[in-house]
């Protein structure tokens, strides 16, 4: 694979997918730079990857602060001398009915799952342009792709950020960047800790999460393979959607 010696960063790298994700491609040789607001997990897990002969770096980010996204990229110029692949997976959801005026859960949602995509892509195309290569990838949802009650705003902000990577696609046409939208179903993640209020549905979400979801791994495994691979591709419950410009 040509992930070895590749060096990514990722965001949301404390839990779930982007642990996961860390662990994979630091075992397929590539140096990986985590950024994640829990630092004690993050220090848990460069330890690990570490101790496993793997190559880490870690800083807080809290994916709505832009000078945060900033910290990161530049610890990856700094400590590895370049950024070849920044994943976009931080991400939080509030599921209720819009007409529950969950105000506060529909701001978060915004300035995470999109404004933290923007501030990781004013971050990271700078480098990308002096490089003249990078890829950007994000983790969407298939709740974009297929609305359902309760979850309307959430799936608004990952079709927003579709939408943002195609516009992208189409302005970038230096050959430098590429870009690509991975859109997981159910993933058994702590997404669904924060996500409902109410403890009887928030059991039963879990539940869910439980008997339906994939892996984190899983989509580890796809990040993988389309960095490794930038032909159009569809995997399980994933719809994978990468581009080269040219």
């Amino acid at each position: 694979m040509t992930i070895h010696g590749k060096v990514v960063a990722i965001t949301g790298a404390s839990s779930g997918i982007g642990a996961a994700t860390a662990r994979h491609l630091a075992s397929l040789g590539a140096s990986v730079v985590l950024g994640a607001r829990r630092t004690d997990r993050l220090d848990l897990l460069v330890t690990e990857i570490e101790g496993a002969g793997g190559t880490a770096a870690a800083t807080r980010v809290d994916v709505t602060t832009p000078e945060d996204l900033q910290s990161l990229v530049a610890l990856a110029v700094e400590r590895f001398g370049r950024l070849d692949v920044l994943v976009g997976n931080a991400g939080i959801s509030r599921i209720s009915p819009i007409a529950d005026l969950d105000v506060a859960g529909w701001s978060a949602m915004v300035d995470v799952n999109i404004k933290g995509i923007l501030h990781g892509i004013a971050a990271a195309l700078p480098v990308f342009s002096r490089q003249g290569s990078g890829h950007l990838i994000t983790v969407v949802s298939t709740s974009g792709l297929k609305i359902v009650p309760t979850q309307a705003v959430y799936a608004g902000t990952k079709n927003a950020v579709r939408t943002l990577l195609e516009g992208l696609r189409q302005e970038s046409t230096t050959g430098a960047l590429r870009t690509t939208s991975i859109s997981p179903g159910y993933v058994n993640t702590e997404l669904i800790e924060n996500a409902v209020d109410d403890p009887a549905l928030r059991e039963q979400a879990r539940q869910n999460m439980a008997n339906l979801g994939i892996e984190p791994g899983a989509v580890a495994r796809a990040i993988a393979f389309v960095i490794d691979q930038p032909d159009d591709v569809e995997i399980g419950d994933m719809t994978i959607r990468p581009t080269r410009q040219g």
